[in-house]
């Protein structure tokens, strides 16, 4: 499989999955423009891999519709072209729906459902304009299971499942449009989901890791690979679905 060559877009690009996705993307060859807030990893990351001028990074809050627009802008200033938008910035907040207030709604929210359509409003033209490409969001098996204290996070990435087959038939024969949904990833985000448990969070995930059928949590590598896969040409024919990366957690039994 081959994306060498495409201009590609990483949003939340410079930590965990995105991380690991903006180095996979690199190493087959793209030119890639991570996007995040995290200023200070995002010019380290584009100074360690920009030696062959492959890596760029643009500083973006998707949540900002300005910043976005200067994202796509930025892209095509760089590369000439958009080929392929991996949409994957995330936010997590905890609480139920007692706890739930503005500020975990708009963080929540803002970030991985409005900047998801924020991203396809200024990403999907510069997609047709390239002559079509395909647009890559990361959602969750938390669309499908009910974490505890994890309502409108999961409520948020059910909401992406739905935007990936709204856009794949609204931009039929223009975008293909697919998404990626990990399990259990050991990332930045896993940790912070783990805090305020009564029990050190390298024993939570080797207690999760005995439960997953593959005996293991996963690792940002595993979905990198796979959306390489998913944002190449050989997956032409893989539209408006999600391939779920979960070890096999959704099989699971209730018991």
């Amino acid at each position: 499989m081959s994306i060498e060559g495409k201009a590609v877009i990483i949003t939340g690009g410079t930590s965990g999955i995105g991380e690991a996705c903006t180095r996979e993307f690199v190493s087959r060859g793209a030119n890639v423009v991570m996007a995040s807030i995290q200023q200070t990893e995002g010019e380290a990351l584009e100074a360690e891999l920009s030696t062959t001028g492959q890596a760029k990074f643009i500083s973006c809050d998707v949540t900002q519709e300005d910043q976005v627009q200067a994202l796509i802008a930025g892209t095509q200033a760089a590369f000439d072209r958009v080929d392929a938008i991996h949409c994957n910035a995330g936010a997590w907040g905890k609480g139920t729906a007692e706890q739930f207030d503005d500020a975990i709604w708009n963080k929540v929210m803002g970030v991985n459902v409005k900047g998801a359509f924020l991203t396809a409003k200024y990403g999907i033209p510069a997609l047709r304009e390239a002559g079509g490409g395909t647009f890559l969001i990361t959602t969750s098996v938390a669309a499908h299971v009910g974490f505890p204290q994890h309502a409108v996070y999961c409520a948020s990435k059910a909401a992406l499942e739905s935007l990936v087959r709204c856009l794949a038939v609204d931009y039929a024969g223009i975008v293909r449009v697919v998404g990626v949904s990990p399990g259990t990833i050991k990332t930045p985000m896993l940790a912070a989901s783990c805090q305020g448990w009564d029990k050190p969070v390298e024993q939570l995930y080797a207690e999760v890791a005995e439960k997953i059928p593959v005996r293991r949590l996963g690792e940002p590598d595993d979905i990198a690979k796979a959306a390489a896969f998913l944002l190449s040409d050989e997956a032409s024919y893989i539209n408006g679905t999600i391939l779920t990366l979960d070890g096999g957690t959704l099989a699971l039994p209730p018991w």
